[in-house]
């Protein structure tokens, strides 16, 4: 049997979980357990692995421990202390004193030895309170090997979590990298530069008169919108209310006992002024109240549980209501229902009950970016700095991770792997190695000119096959613009259309927002000194690049 080998369970596709079983030397290592069933062990009388780590509390990576626990109470399970007291969210009908006490808190940076030649060390990953990467090392006879995870990761601060330490692990020359590639090769702008055009957008829709609705998982973005609300200097001393549910309002408790973990500005910041729950300093945050009053008042924010029935609060009041979508739970959803995915088909379920809303004009879906995972821009240099000699891609799109590994600077210099469920993948550490074939995600077409009927662009059938073509096909709507000598085509997507339907009638030309601006090619940003270049922008945003579209009556003003 090869000394390295890992065994995915669950590769973090769609929502079946991150569950790999990583073979180093004669030890059995279990990385992340977020799988919704333990099916595969039942009939295992024997501990199934030796050692178990969970690099943070969300629960593609999480929600099976207990039951992990349960059946092999003596199994040990390792994670960073932050993590241990978030886990037990996960199970919320389960009374878990101490936090999640099955679990041994592993401190940062310091080389623990777990057996003999094996030992195992934590780094703070970024994307969350407590979520760590980490080296598992096994040494003997005068050779060591070591396998690097990465869990989901963040090379940039985010409000509540530090990145990820590159400089502490350049040239760590790992015999593998398992690293997440969530959002594939997509480059996104700096994240200060995303939540300034949260908080304009925010902004703006209250100016408008209508109140916002945030649905968010129960930890992590709620939590970080919260802190940007109270320290953004659009909202810094506004007389606003910020509602948060009894869900989300739990993980926020918790939060606050995590202030130890937390970066130091936001220790700092609690020594002066409640990181949460405040109705003294502005903008005040509240638990919402059960039942609810007859009205919510304006200008108000509501932050609560994605997973549970909020209809009733945009139907709280007379005002309209703004629900705002993350962007990846936006385009879960909107797939989900081009894949048939029953389970991110409920997610949102609920906004099905608002139909009348919508058609009245009392809710508007809008999206925004904020990320908590790298781009491709950050995976790429992870690895590079690194310098891995395997690279397996997990967590993530099957597309998105293909297209990773079809990056010709990558496949030059790593032995590069797509990890299948209940597929071992062998990672020899010799010399010899064939690196598998990329995948061919280069398709040839034909191009037309007809004088009658404009341009024609022919794509061969196959391009069918790749699951993102029912997604840009989905409403036969494209937007095609110029990269240098490149033409791009791009798809436009329902909530795209929905967007430009839902164009506020206040605007008007006079008005200095991306409707009227020159550079506007609807729903995105065409100007390439502007921050937001190529990204979805809403009509009544501004940035200090705006232009007078030419013939405007501001322009000919």
């Amino acid at each position: 049997m090869n000394v390295l080998s890992c065994l995915p369970y669950g590769v973090g596709h769609a929502d079946e979980g991150i569950c790999l079983q990583l073979q180093i030397g004669p030890y059995r290592i279990l990385l992340d357990c977020g799988l919704t069933t333990l099916e595969f062990m039942d009939g295992d009388e024997s501990m199934p692995v030796d050692y178990v780590f969970c690099t943070h509390a969300d629960p593609d990576h999480g929600r099976s421990l207990l039951e992990l626990h349960q059946r092999w109470p003596h199994l040990p399970i390792y994670c960073s202390a932050a993590t241990a007291d978030l886990l037990p969210l996960n199970w919320p009908e389960v009374s878990l004193p101490n936090g999640a006490d099955f679990c041994q808190r592993l401190p940062w940076r310091q080389t623990v030895e777990l057996a003999p030649g094996l030992t195992a060390q934590l780094w703070p990953a970024g994307h969350l309170p407590g979520a760590a990467c980490v080296l598992i090392t096994y040494a003997a006879d005068d050779q060591t090997y070591r396998v690097f995870y990465t869990g989901d990761f963040f090379l940039s601060n985010s409000r509540l979590a530090d990145g990820l330490p590159l400089d502490e692990l350049r040239g760590l020359k790992p015999d593998a990298l398992i690293v997440e590639g969530t959002q594939g090769t997509a480059r996104y702008p700096h994240r200060r530069q995303q939540e300034n055009r949260l908080a304009d957008q925010l902004n703006q829709v209250l100016a408008a008169g209508h109140n916002i609705l945030l649905p968010v998982p129960l930890i992590g973005l709620g939590q970080e919108l919260l802190m940007l609300l109270r320290s953004h200097h659009h909202f810094t001393g506004k007389d606003v209310t910020i509602w948060v549910d009894g869900w989300v309002a739990e993980a926020c408790d918790i939060y606050l006992e995590l202030l130890p973990h937390l970066p130091s500005n936001v220790q700092n910041f609690a020594r002066h002024q409640p990181l949460f729950w405040d109705d003294r300093i502005l903008p005040r945050i509240q638990r919402l109240p059960q039942p609810l009053p007859q009205d919510p008042g304006h200008p108000t924010i509501v932050i609560g549980y994605q997973n549970a029935d909020l209809s009733e609060l945009a139907q709280w009041g007379d005002r309209p209501w703004r629900i705002f979508l993350p962007d990846d739970l936006a385009n879960s959803v909107v797939n989900a229902g081009l894949d048939h995915d029953d389970h991110y088909q409920a997610t949102l379920a609920w906004l099905e009950h608002l139909s009348d809303e919508f058609e009245q004009g009392q809710a508007y879906l809008e999206t925004y970016l904020l990320s908590a995972h790298s781009d491709g821009a950050g995976t790429t240099q992870l690895i590079h700095n690194l310098r891995p000699h395997h690279v397996l891609f997990v967590h993530g799109s099957p597309s998105f991770l293909a297209d990773l590994a079809s990056l010709e600077d990558l496949q030059s210099r790593y032995k590069l792997h797509l990890p299948s469920a209940h597929q071992t993948v062998e990672l020899p550490t010799s010399d010899t190695f064939l690196q598998p074939a990329a995948p061919d995600t280069v398709f040839e077409g034909e191009v037309a000119d007809t004088s009658a009927d404009g341009i024609i662009l022919t794509l061969p059938p196959e391009i069918r096959d790749d699951p993102r073509w029912s997604r840009l096909a989905d409403t036969g709507v494209v937007q095609i613009r110029w990269q240098g000598n490149d033409l791009i085509v791009r798809g436009v997507s329902q909530q795209s259309l929905m967007r430009q339907a839902n164009i506020p009638a206040t605007l008007n030309a006079s008005v200095q927002c991306c409707f009227n601006c020159s550079y506007w090619q609807q729903p995105r940003c065409g100007n390439p000194a502007s921050p937001m270049h190529n990204f979805p922008v809403a009509a009544e945003g501004y940035c200090p690049e705006f232009s007078f579209k030419s013939g405007s009556q501001a322009d000919v003003g």
